[in-house]
């Protein structure tokens, strides 16, 4: 108080001399020294009895009930600063970040707080730089988990589903994340899967769905079909655990084969995905050949049969000798009216050459149909047609079984390959012949899809409640009927038992079973089968951008505005099945003109997992709880018999007794705590191995610590009685100020790249660490007088902002209420998290180290952007620059770039992008 009293004093006695000067004719600054004066005694009264923050009384440490004050203060405050979004103002260029939304559990655990604390560090982030972001959030709602606790529970899946929605969004506000709830989806609701029937209406039309009997893997335990990839390499269901049956039903499938070239090609746009472009060509295949559609005879007799057999030459297929189907084919064990013919004319071990004819829709070639000796073909062909010109193979099955066939294809002196011997294509080359072929094909609707031998079309029917109804309807008379477009939602009925066992559950509920055809009126079924979830989660990001909207699955506009997402975020688990899925939607919407972008996403960040070790009895795999764990020795041992433990670490799971609760963690370490902790731990693709006694967590808990003390010392130095004036600084203490200012614009470069390029924010907080670490170092002298040292320590609270909010924000209100600052430029008035993100003093950047680069866009001029000399002759780091500058945010981002071409020479760079 002492020192408030000589401080008003001082500032008093400097007042009355200001004006004594200005009296005697002194200059202008004089006068502007004056009013600062006078404003700061007017503020220094008003702070002279005590100095408080946002929650109190400042407090010299950042202890335990200090952290809680903080946080318990600042959680609410905090997430109302995530402004709505007002799609109106396209001033401000956009920036969308999605991260994958959960099944409602109703529990959070560390995979959800590691990948939602980046997607919220990276919104706030992006808001602090002027864009305007949504962070959206919804629920995955539908599937057999809710369906199973029904049965378990004796409750309904809406009711559990919504319970645990609730609950989940009580523990995302308690970590304090921004997201634009305003947004909000849920799946299991008819204003959402509405729409996912419009979608599916929309591909029926397309000739994309359709239904056929398949051999399909059983669950007998959850009475579903499952993907391929929900059966474990143990052939065992991934949920329940069952072994799984094969089965031949009835299965509604999208033809997702159709979109295999296009979306195989398209990788080549994107922007690196650490590695995850890879793990999607690998799963599309190389898409050389197409499936054609054949129409099946016996004895000269049209069957209703048809089938389609895939071919890696189609420029060939005027060739064609035969038409292979393996021994395990549905036409041999389904339903099929020919199954007592292939039965009886299979020789098991022999290529079998059957009564059976295959009429090529496409060429009306006839062709014998052959039972191969072979079990398996490349990849998941179960059929394929024999071509013996393109293949020796072929030719030698063809030998063997007396078929007859012609060459179609010959080499000319100069090495060119022609086809011949085929009708309209004869003479062309085999590239030519092949986009005759394939176009030609595709639009008698009888296949022609370039496609890979490994992927097959999407298998979405499952035989469950709580899912997504398949607006179908079936009539004795009209066939397979879809449902009017003005009759959706096609709303799940109210099931009140579960069986678990036994047909669909929808099945029980004859009355909504029961319908009328919508052509001929007449008595008809629903279909009672519902849609696979990766359907709903396919399209959400799109329903994000118009969420509301009871016209449509979303307007164009918006969705072309705020499409692509900038950053999706997720686990690596997803990287395959459902980022193949979504990309699908996407191409698929893009050719109804409902969107401009083909493609959905353009950076994406996948994260590893977090682990924890487990203890597992080596007689048994059985995993014990800690506490049942003797930790006091060399190796672990069980507590109760002393039996040495397999000690692994592994994705955390209540099953291996190696979860960790997050609720426990904000308990005893603080929301800020928890979340720089999983920043820091590893960079955001590498898995967290969890031990929290000895890694990053005291790190990070030692460095909130030190930033406190550094504005605890900033507080005191100017509550001393000592005015501030950098003029009093001596030549030494003037280059150290000058090296804090240096570090200073260092860090803020080196941040905001580690920000936008490879989200790196463990080295984005290391370095942040090192600037509280200079500045823990400078003099008391140069913490009072020192403009740098004030700036410096307000830019870093500034950046520490997005990532440990709740902190950064007490601090900043900290500083605001500090006497006679001597930085004008910060926004005092205003929380932290709505200042700007700082950037780079004009001053530090030297002509000489910078490069002014002219941006030209499909070869006309847009602009000029600064970049570092070191980097002007390097194509990907001026691409890079260029791309998050806030000309390539304004005329670049969003829109498909073909081609780049640098010419450092001339210092220019231009982008061919789709118009």
């Amino acid at each position: 108080m002492r020192r408030l009293r000589m401080a008003s004093c001082a500032c008093a006695v400097r007042l009355r001399a200001l004006k004594k000067n200005k009296k005697n004719g002194g200059a202008q600054v004089e006068e502007e020294k004056l009013r600062v004066c006078e404003a700061q005694q007017r503020v220094s009264a008003r702070s002279y009895h005590n100095l408080k923050n946002a929650v109190g009384k400042w407090e010299k440490s950042y202890g335990l009930e200090t952290r809680k004050r903080v946080e318990n203060w600042w959680l609410p405050r905090i997430k109302d600063q995530f402004c709505k979004i007002s799609e109106t103002d396209k001033s401000r260029p956009k920036f969308y970040v999605l991260s994958m939304f959960p099944y409602p559990s109703g529990k959070l655990h560390m995979g959800h707080v590691r990948v939602y604390t980046i997607s919220d560090a990276v919104a706030r982030f992006q808001k602090m730089r002027g864009m305007q972001v949504i962070n959206p959030m919804g629920w995955d709602a539908f599937g057999l988990p809710a369906e199973n606790a029904a049965v378990e529970h004796g409750l309904h899946p809406a009711s559990w589903t919504q319970s645990n929605i609730q609950h989940m969004r009580e523990q995302f506000d308690a970590l304090g994340l921004s997201f634009t709830w305003e947004r909000e989806i849920t799946t299991c609701l008819p204003e959402y899967y509405k729409w996912t029937q419009y979608l599916f209406l929309k591909l029926f039309e397309a000739g994309i769905v359709y239904q056929k009997e398949a051999l399909v893997n059983w669950d007998p335990v959850d009475q579903t079909v499952l993907a391929n990839e929900q059966v474990d390499n143990n052939g065992c269901s991934w949920r329940s655990g069952a072994k799984v049956e094969q089965k031949y039903l009835k299965q509604w499938f999208i033809k997702t084969t159709a979109y295999a070239k296009a979306m195989f090609d398209a990788l080549s746009d994107l922007p690196e995905w650490y590695g995850i472009k890879e793990m999607q060509a690998n799963w599309i295949g190389d898409c050389v050949g197409c499936s054609l559609d054949f129409l099946l005879k016996v004895n000269g007799k049209v069957t209703e049969e048809k089938l389609a057999a895939y071919t890696y030459t189609p420029e060939a297929i005027y060739g064609a000798s035969h038409l292979y189907i393996l021994p395990t084919h549905r036409l041999l064990h389904g339903n099929s009216s020919l199954k007592e013919v292939f039965q009886r004319e299979f020789i098991p071990g022999k290529d079998s050459l059957t009564s059976v004819t295959a009429v090529n829709l496409l060429t009306n070639q006839e062709i014998p149909v052959v039972i191969s000796a072979k079990n398996n073909f490349e990849n998941f062909l179960d059929s394929k047609i024999g071509i013996p010109s393109t293949s020796a193979e072929d030719a030698a099955v063809a030998n063997n079984l007396g078929i007859s066939f012609t060459e179609v294809t010959e080499t000319l002196p100069d090495g060119l390959e022609k086809v011949i011997n085929s009708g309209e294509i004869t003479g062309m080359t085999r590239q030519e012949a092949l986009k005759a072929i394939t176009q030609q094909a595709k639009n008698k609707g009888i296949g022609g899809d370039l496609t890979s031998d490994k992927l097959r079309d999407w298998l979405i029917s499952r035989q469950r409640y709580w899912g997504t109804p398949i607006p179908i309807i079936h009539c004795q008379t009209c066939g397979t009927v879809p449902v009017p477009y003005e009759e959706l939602p096609v709303v799940l009925p109210n099931v009140t038992t579960f069986t678990g066992k036994g047909a669909s559950p929808l099945e029980t509920v004859p009355e909504w079973v029961n319908c009328s055809c919508p052509r001929c009126k007449e008595a008809a079924r629903r279909e009672v089968d519902t849609m696979d979830t990766f359907v709903d989660s396919a399209w959400y990001y799109l329903r994000y951008t118009d969420p509301r909207n009871t016209d449509r699955p979303f307007n164009s506009d918006l969705a072309d505005y705020w499409m692509p997402v900038d950053l999706y975020i997720g686990g690596k688990e997803h990287a395959v099945m459902h980022l193949f899925y979504a990309r699908f939607f996407s191409h698929f919407c893009h050719d109804l003109k409902m969107t401009k972008h083909k493609e959905p996403f353009h950076k994406l960040l996948v994260q590893g997992l977090i682990k924890n070790q487990t203890f597992r009895l080596t007689t048994t795999g059985q995993c014990l709880k800690r506490e049942e764990v003797d930790l006091t020795g060399t190796e672990p041992v069980h507590l109760q018999t002393g039996e040495k433990l397999q000690v692994a670490w592994e994705k955390m799971s209540k099953s291996k007794h190696n979860g960790i609760d997050p609720e426990e963690l904000v308990k005893e370490y603080g929301i800020d705590t928890l979340r720089l902790y999983i920043l820091f731990a590893a960079p955001p693709e590498q898995d967290i191995l969890w031990d929290a006694k000895t890694d990053a967590m005291p790190g990070v808990q030692r460095w909130q610590t030190r930033l406190w003390m550094l504005v605890t010392k900033l507080i005191e130095a100017r509550t001393s009685g000592t005015m501030p004036n950098p003029e009093l600084l001596n030549k030494k203490e003037k280059a150290e100020a000058r090296k804090i200012w240096e570090q200073k614009n260092l860090v803020i470069s080196e941040v905001t790249e580690y920000f936008t390029k490879d989200h790196l924010f463990n080295a984005a907080i290391s370095r942040l660490m090192s600037l509280t670490n200079i500045l823990h170092q400078a003099s008391q002298r140069l913490v009072l007088h020192s403009t740098e040292f004030e700036d410096a320590l307000s830019t870093l609270c500034i950046m520490v902002a997005p990532m440990a909010p709740h902190i950064a924000s007490e601090m900043w209100k900290g500083l605001a209420h500090v006497q006679n600052k001597l930085c004008t430029h910060h926004h005092w008035d205003v929380d932290v998290l709505l200042q700007s993100w700082p950037i780079v003093d004009p001053e530090y950047l030297q002509p000489s180290d910078v490069v002014e680069m002219s941006v030209l866009i499909n070869n006309k001029a847009c602009g000029k952007v600064f970049v570092p000399q070191q980097a002007a002759r390097n194509f990907e780091e001026v691409h890079e620059l260029v791309l998050q500058s806030e000309l390539g945010v304004k005329h670049l981002q969003g829109r498909t770039i073909k081609k780049a071409f640098l010419s450092p020479r001339t210092a220019l760079i231009n982008f061919l992008v789709q118009e």
